[in-house]
């Protein structure tokens, strides 16, 4: 399961993100992956000043965002990187990493999230493609907006032709490591938001009852 979500930074952090962007130090994309050869962009220095507070604002906005937690769950979050796509600049097919090195202990990458900086006019190419079996999903979203889908996924960055393509990128590690399971709960989390005031209270109660305990059924 995918979700987009508009307006996932506000127009200001947006434009705080820009600013900061134009003042960090980029190093290699490589360094972050060094085993995918298909690897080419630019990542910006997490020691720098100016990265790190382009971290802090998306790092902010996914924690305000209840519908960005409902869907992931989330035990730990990785601090956002700003990624930066040139002309040529490409990331071929690949899934994330299972384990990221953060912090003292590494943490399991279950949802990926790209967080479009920039507005897509301003660039050619540079989609996000997604492999589903023989078919494939593209996004390009708006300044702002941001996807979630699972690390597992095969996707890759499309060589981008003109312009330039920022966005920030983050994993999370959740509390439901189990894809089908966090699809599940987040579709009765759906039902629950769109159907409880029009329940009896006791069929209400009873889906609450469902929800709580797949949750404490499933944590891990």
């Amino acid at each position: 399961m995918y979700l987009q979500i508009d307006n996932f930074l506000t127009p200001a952090e947006v434009q705080s993100i820009t600013e900061l962007a134009r003042q960090a130090v980029f190093v290699e994309g490589k360094r972050s992956n060094p085993h995918n050869v298909t690897k080419d962009s630019e990542v910006a220095d997490p020691n720098d000043a100016a990265s790190q507070q382009a971290s802090q604002i998306a790092l902010a906005a996914f924690q305000r965002n209840e519908v960005a937690r409902e869907f992931a769950l989330p035990r730990r979050v990785a601090i956002p990187s700003l990624c930066r796509y040139s002309v040529g600049h490409k990331y071929g097919p690949h899934t994330d990493a299972a384990f990221m090195n953060v912090g003292q202990q590494p943490l399991r990458s279950d949802v990926s999230c790209t967080i479009f900086i920039n507005d897509p006019s301003e660039f050619q190419g540079g989609e996000l493609v997604a492999h589903l079996g023989s078919e494939m999903m593209r996004f390009k979203g708006n300044a702002g907006s941001a996807v979630f889908y699972p690390s597992t996924t095969v996707h890759q960055v499309a060589p981008v032709v003109s312009g330039t393509r920022l966005v920030m990128i983050t994993f999370i590690e959740s509390l439901i490591p189990d894809q089908l399971r966090r699809d599940m709960l987040y579709a009765l989390n759906e039902v629950r938001a769109l159907e409880a005031l029009k329940m009896d209270w006791r069929n209400r109660t009873q889906l609450d009852y469902v929800i709580q305990n797949l949750h404490r059924m499933w944590a891990k």
